[in-house]
């Protein structure tokens, strides 16, 4: 099998890391992480809403849809509802004096999004094998060596130093944690994005 690398690409966009982990410990000051009910090991907190609407946010609209393949059989099933992206333009007021204001719109000028979450994925655990209908930028925050993507069985981890990464959702992946400490990332749907 030839390793794809080119799913995780590096963009031409950089931010303060240590800007980033203040803006982090000050949003947790806010808010906590929710997860959806009944689905362990998920915790987001989301940035961005539909305009004037905080319920756009709660529940499983906080993971989208997304398609696995749940046993052996191999059948590709669906999971949660469609989500329209291009909707979530609203940063959210109660974090507007946060750095992650800062990062939205120089993001937002540069790239089409939906929603932007801050994403957790807690020591020793692992989400789903699944695709997105999109792809996501990934900014880490806070990771370890042990912090991993996989995107159509090719390992990679990326490194909490200011990188923005756009990586092909759009295919089989997963991330996992195998470290000791809670792996952060902000995480941004991407609408406009196309891999070669």
């Amino acid at each position: 099998m030839e390793l794809n690398f080119n799913d995780f690409q590096r963009q031409d966009v950089k931010f303060d890391i240590n800007e980033l982990q203040k803006a982090y410990k000050e949003i947790l000051k806010i808010k906590n992480f929710s997860g959806v009910e009944g689905v362990s090991n998920f915790g987001a907190i989301s940035l961005t809403q539909v305009p004037g609407d905080p319920d756009s946010i709660k529940g499983n609209k906080a993971r989208g849809i997304f398609w696995t393949k749940p046993d052996k059989s191999g059948k590709e099933v669906v999971r949660d509802q469609k989500i329209h992206e291009a909707a979530y333009s609203e940063f959210i007021d109660d974090y507007k004096d946060t750095y992650f204001k800062e990062v939205f719109e120089t993001l937002s000028s540069k790239y089409k999004l939906g929603r932007v979450r801050i994403l957790l994925k807690e020591p020793r655990s692992t989400l789903s094998w699944h695709r997105d209908p999109e792809p996501r930028l990934h900014i880490p925050i806070i990771t370890n060596p042990g912090a991993i993507m996989v995107v159509d069985h090719v390992a990679k981890h990326m490194p909490a130093d200011g990188s923005v990464w756009i990586t092909n959702n759009t295919k089989y992946h997963n991330a996992f944690n195998g470290g000791e400490e809670n792996r952060i990332h902000l995480v941004a749907c991407v609408l406009d994005y196309k891999f070669n």
